[in-house]
């Protein structure tokens, strides 16, 4: 899941003299690394989601996420296990090589699989604070890009990304601004702006652990600032080009039917 993101939270170390130097990294450039970064054949995750209201409040979820990426396409499957009030549902993204995502969600309530249309990829994902739109990974040509300055993150020295979706993407933000290390291609920290120039989003990632050789984001909080509302995500195990993921899973019937 985390690794639909923000462009797929990228994992990839930068080797360009840009990145490693002093040179400020042309935008686009630097956004195409964060788009094509390494993870792995696929991926196989358990997680745990915690969703905070404004008063403290808490509930937490399970889920099992798993990842493919074949041929520069890049799919995503989610299942949450608890509690009884969400167990079963699943989510499917399927990338298709144009750069179109499509996206579907199995309610096991209904009994049925409904595609998310354009028209609901603002809408939030599951009652969290990331939208549907925040669970595809955008191709590089759908915005304009800016490296507009470097800021110490947790002592990571980041360049700052800003991106501002060109409207032929029809996103609902107006400007993504994301703090990448120099030496990582991972946005470790984003704010989200909606058409009013308005901040409504931050994204944080509290923890990075290398695991088989892969920077992985295990630990993530999405603020919420109009409804004062967090969304935590919890990494608790991964493995990395695992034998147990096949390519079956990323269907609709797999979906329906696991």
């Amino acid at each position: 899941m985390l690794k639909m993101i923000i462009a797929g939270l990228a994992l990839l170390f930068v080797h360009s003299d840009n990145a490693a130097g002093n040179t400020t990294p042309e935008g686009k450039h630097l956004a195409q690394q964060v788009y094509d970064y390494y993870i792995g054949d696929n991926s196989l995750a358990r997680m745990s989601m915690e969703l905070v209201d404004r008063n403290g409040r808490s509930r937490m979820r399970n889920l099992i996420s798993m990842t493919m990426d074949e041929n520069d396409v890049r799919n995503n499957f989610i299942r949450f296990l608890e509690p009884p009030d969400i167990a079963g549902t699943g989510f499917l993204s399927i990338e298709q090589k144009e750069g179109s995502t499509e996206q579907f969600l199995y309610l096991p309530a209904l009994n049925r699989t409904r595609r998310i249309v354009s028209a609901q990829r603002g809408r939030s994902f599951v009652n969290t604070d990331f939208t549907y739109e925040d669970m595809e990974r955008r191709p590089v040509e759908d915005a304009e890009y800016q490296t507009v300055g470097r800021e110490v993150i947790d002592g990571r020295d980041c360049w700052i990304l800003e991106v501002r979706p060109l409207p032929h993407a029809d996103s609902q933000y107006s400007l993504i601004k994301n703090w990448i290390p120099r030496d990582i291609a991972l946005p470790v920290k984003a704010h989200y702006y909606d058409h009013h120039q308005k901040h409504i989003k931050t994204y944080v990632v509290q923890d990075l652990e290398e695991i088989q050789g892969i920077w992985t984001p295990v630990h993530v909080i999405m603020f919420g600032h109009t409804d004062k509302h967090k969304t935590v995500i919890i990494t608790e195990e991964i493995e990395y080009n695992s034998q147990q993921v096949q390519e079956s899973f990323f269907t609709t019937r797999f979906l329906e039917n696991w």
